[in-house]
């Protein structure tokens, strides 16, 4: 895999100096550094990026100002002096934050984070139009259709696949983040530490409970949010 990527910093020294690190890599294709982000607004908006090195302390344009406006898909690493801005990167979705003098070793694990994190969302993609997907399970590999998964309970180093026409759930040793972040997000939501729930399956919800057949599915506070705006986003009002 081959990401396009850009360096915006003000400071020479330093964007040169993660444009060297940039050239090691060969997973990385450079398409320029920029001293503004004024000054690369106009190039990466005709030559959009996957990774971008940011700079947050600029003139004009900050870090984070330009960080708001750029395409979902992008992946921004924060680079800076100081540590204080590490909450606000995170609140933008940044994939990291490198605090100067950056390392090269600190640089490679900004890259992998991202390469990783590629990875996983083409897997979205094609698992998104192809509908389904592959799991191990008592050393066979066992094709299942998203549509014909209810919900996924995590049991310990298990999950356990729960799926419609009264099928057998499918047991395969995976862990729930895992799977989480690789089922499309459109379709599917973690509602509980031990529940994973098709959403287009549920029959209806219940005192804070998820109904689907006969079975209540608890939904934990710390996805109640997530859950109730995925449920306002398909209210007939």
């Amino acid at each position: 895999m081959i990401l396009n990527c850009a360096i915006i910093d003000d400071e020479p020294l330093a964007a040169d100096l993660l444009a060297s690190y940039a050239k090691k890599i060969p997973e990385l294709n450079l398409i320029g550094t920029f001293n503004s982000a004024v000054s690369a607004m106009k190039i990466l908006r005709e030559n959009p990026v996957q990774l971008l090195f940011l700079d947050i302390q600029m003139p004009e344009l900050s870090g984070l100002e330009f960080a708001s406006i750029l395409p979902k898909e992008t992946r921004i690493v924060f680079t800076t002096a100081f540590d204080r801005y590490a909450v606000e990167g995170y609140k933008v979705n940044a994939i990291d934050y490198l605090l100067k003098p950056i390392s090269y070793d600190r640089f490679v694990v900004a890259v992998n984070k991202t390469l990783d994190w590629f990875t996983m969302f083409n897997k979205q993609q094609i698992m998104s139009e192809d509908k389904f997907i592959y799991i191990k399970s008592e050393y066979k590999l066992v094709q299942i259709h998203l549509s014909e998964i209810q919900y996924v309970e995590g049991l310990k180093d298990y999950i356990k696949f729960y799926l419609t026409d009264g099928k057998k759930p499918v047991l395969s040793l995976m862990n729930m983040k895992t799977l989480e972040d690789y089922l499309p997000k459109n379709m599917f939501k973690r509602v509980h530490r031990s529940y994973i729930v098709n959403m287009g399956q549920i029959d209806m919800i219940d005192r804070g409970r998820i109904v689907i057949g006969e079975t209540f599915i608890p939904i934990s506070d710390s996805y109640k949010d997530d859950v109730q705006g995925f449920i306002d986003s398909h209210m007939l009002q």
